[in-house]
């Protein structure tokens, strides 16, 4: 009896690991660019959706949350920087009621899914601010876009700008005959980053 026990937990263990997912995937659905008040309590939360490789809900999913140690951010509702939950049927999987620290800037929450040998990372950008008109706002860098293509893009856009203003100083300085301006002049671009 104790054998055949046996015998029959071996294929059933077998076919709980050919299900887990080769690849998980993870999509920030609430919460991306949200701007709370220093010492406010979060109104609204983080909400994921992880799926596999195929974009499937993936259900039993362990995710963590983490906030910063230090500078702005706060802690979750136990007291904790890190607060773990697991994903339900439709992959989602959810943490709210975050008390905000005194810190304003922007932070991220880092964000770590895990089902049998897969893993996936990523981070939810979120701002603290001191003034109360924009606390409540979500920051405008789009839905389910973060704060570092704004970075990369406002790099490419700065270089782009260097190139064109060197190239155009190179070529009034190689030309020394008085011929009459186009009228196009290409001055320093101006950029504004920041939340509102």
């Amino acid at each position: 009896m104790g054998l055949s026990l046996v015998i029959l937990l071996v294929p059933i263990l077998a076919l709980a690991e050919a299900q887990d997912p080769a690849i998980l995937q993870i999509r920030v659905l609430e919460g991306e660019g949200s701007v709370y008040h220093i010492g406010a309590r979060a109104t609204r939360g983080v909400t994921v959706q992880i799926t596999d490789e195929t974009g499937k809900p993936v259900e039993g999913a362990r995710v963590s949350f983490r906030l910063p140690e230090v500078g702005p951010g706060g802690a979750f509702a136990t007291g904790a920087r890190t607060e773990i939950a697991t994903t339900r049927a439709d992959g989602h999987a959810s943490v709210w009621g975050m008390q905000w620290n005194r810190i304003p800037g922007p932070f991220e929450i880092r964000i770590t899914a895990e089902r049998g040998q897969a893993t996936a990372g990523t981070t939810c950008a979120q701002y603290l601010t001191d003034s109360p008109e924009t606390a409540g706002q979500t920051a405008r860098a789009g839905p389910g876009r973060s704060h570092k293509w704004i970075w990369i893009a406002a790099g490419i856009a700065g270089a782009a700008a260097a190139g064109v203003g060197a190239t155009a100083a190179k070529g009034k300085a190689a030309s020394s005959t008085t011929t009459p301006s186009t009228g196009v002049t290409i001055g320093p671009p101006t950029i504004t980053l920041g939340h509102p």
